[in-house]
């Protein structure tokens, strides 16, 4: 299957980043485990990183999740920005979301 060049360090609150087909989520309790359908490995999500997902099938740009996570979370805007580029990154590294 095709996948994005991109390199999963250059992701910003401009870069536009979408769930791999490849994936079957399952939630549990608030948090959910990704399965990557080529690989067979498994991805835990805690229940913000779960909220990060579901914004990433919904929305065109980081950009648009930030905003959307700042105004439902009680942090810094510049925490949520690291932690959501930390996260999209280790997705990105574990093939689960395409970067383009």
């Amino acid at each position: 299957r095709h996948r994005m060049t991109a390199t999963p360090a250059h992701v910003t609150l401009a870069s536009q980043v979408r769930p791999s087909t490849q994936v079957l989520l399952q939630e549990v309790g608030g948090e959910a485990v990704l399965l990557d359908l080529g690989s067979e490995q498994y991805f835990g999500l805690d229940p913000v990183g779960t909220r990060i997902w579901a914004l990433l099938g919904a929305a065109a740009a980081l950009g648009q999740v930030h905003a959307t996570l700042c105004g439902e979370f009680d942090a810094e805007p510049n925490r949520i920005e690291t932690d959501l580029l930390a996260l999209v990154r280790q997705l990105a590294d574990a093939g689960l979301v395409e970067i383009g």
